[in-house]
């Protein structure tokens, strides 16, 4: 028995594709389609536009899928790394850009649209500093520093505060408040004599 020798059936279809296997023309037509028009096309449009006409939303299945077309899934990976170099926004091309935008409008008359780019180039830049202030609400404060802070605006605002008692926004008549019209000394609109 030791003799005899064992052959194995000859493989009979298409080789198996590897990442290195070439693509055909749909397929390149198919990984420029998604990697370009991604967000304006469904997979399913992608594969229709590259050519493949029945099925065409279980051949994009097939084309992403890496078990089944690893060389197509490798080639939308590295077109989308290229797209991401190209269009990477870096210092350089970004006030580049802004100067571009900004002679344009010169050019068009769009002054207010040149200033702005202009403003911009020096932000990117660092030239302009952005300052907040955050006030804080007095729901979050305690009564002492209610009490302060009313006493520092006393203080600031000199003779102008006038002293009172806080009423309810709600409340309809409010006893000891002049309206005082011209011509009126009492100060109540409401008497007609």
């Amino acid at each position: 028995m030791s003799d005899q020798v064992v052959e194995f059936p000859v493989k009979i279809g298409r080789p198996r594709t590897t990442e290195n296997t070439r693509l055909t023309k749909k397929q390149a037509e198919f990984v420029e389609l998604v990697c370009t028009k991604e967000g304006e096309l469904t997979l399913r449009e992608c594969a229709e536009k590259a050519g493949y006409k029945g099925g065409s939303h279980t051949r994009a299945y097939e084309l992403l899928n890496p078990r089944i077309s690893p060389h197509v899934v490798a080639a939308v990976n590295a077109r989308r790394k290229e797209l991401a170099e190209k269009y990477a926004v870096d210092f350089g091309r970004h006030v580049k850009s802004l100067q571009i935008i900004r002679d344009r409008a010169l050019e068009d008359g769009a002054y207010s649209a040149a200033v702005l780019a202009e403003h911009r180039r020096g932000m990117a830049a660092g030239l302009y500093v952005s300052r907040s202030e955050v006030r804080h609400s007095i729901d979050s404060m305690s009564k002492a520093e209610v009490e302060a802070a009313l006493a520092e605006i006393k203080k600031s605002m000199g003779e102008k505060v006038i002293e009172g008692e806080v009423i309810e926004s709600g409340s309809e008549v409010v006893e000891g408040v002049s309206h005082g019209f011209e011509g009126d000394p009492e100060g109540d609109p409401t008497d007609s004599d």
